[in-house]
């Protein structure tokens, strides 16, 4: 009996999707140009750096066995499609660079991209479709949710728990916490760029500077 065929997906066509194609090439280096698509809802082209560009119909009316990740910085976004694929038979996969370090008793979650030269170090836990671009750096005892996104050179230090669908802005550095206080990043908030946190970021909220302070807190959405 002949193997079903295998597809795979990138959902998203902007710029982290093209930067995520050489990752998942390295990753499946036997894949077929044929197997692999970038899938959006809405295709404006036909075909992005020689992959064919499909919608999300498309792809899962396929009846080959089907896999995929998102390159999508939008947390809601990437937890909503994450959920039609799944429904849709899709299967999540992790992309992890080959020049990623990650180190021992680290546990990271279905559907994560990380990108080269980062870092995840000692006992580290990670969520669902955590995005970690280049340079970004997760140091030891670290706890982050579901659909967190660091975006390039994130220093977050030890003993930090970051909560789902918080957005580390680039370039920001988390200071460290401690094995009875962890210093926590609240759900949904938003780290601007170049910000030094030194204190808990409520939930919800915008934070910038140096000292990171409060800039807005928003209504629950997510």
């Amino acid at each position: 009996m002949d193997k079903m065929k295998k597809i795979y997906a990138i959902v998203g066509a902007g710029s982290f999707a093209r930067d995520i194609m050489p990752i998942l090439l390295e990753s499946f280096p036997k894949l077929e140009q044929e197997q692999i698509f970038f899938v959006t809802s809405d295709p404006q082209n036909d075909m992005m750096m020689g992959h064919k560009i499909i919608s999300e119909e498309q792809f899962l009316s396929d009846k080959s066995d089907k896999y995929f990740t998102i390159a999508i910085a939008n947390s809601k976004a990437r937890e909503a499609i994450s959920k039609r694929m799944i429904e849709g038979g899709a299967k999540p996969i992790s992309l992890i660079a080959k020049k990623t370090t990650i180190y021992d008793n680290s546990e990271i979650d279905e559907g994560a991209i990380i990108c080269a030269y980062s870092i995840v170090s000692s006992n580290a836990k990670i969520g669902k479709f955590f995005q970690s671009n280049f340079y970004s750096y997760v140091a030891h005892d670290c706890e982050i949710g579901d659909f967190v996104t660091f975006a390039p050179k994130v220093n977050c230090n030890g003993n930090v728990k970051i909560e789902d669908h918080a957005y580390i802005g680039t370039g920001a550095i988390i200071i460290q916490g401690t094995n009875e206080k962890p210093l926590v990043i609240g759900e949904g908030s938003i780290v601007g760029m170049g910000s030094v946190v030194t204190k808990d970021v409520p939930a919800f909220s915008t934070v910038y500077g140096v000292p990171a302070k409060v800039m807005k807190t928003a209504k629950k959405t997510l």
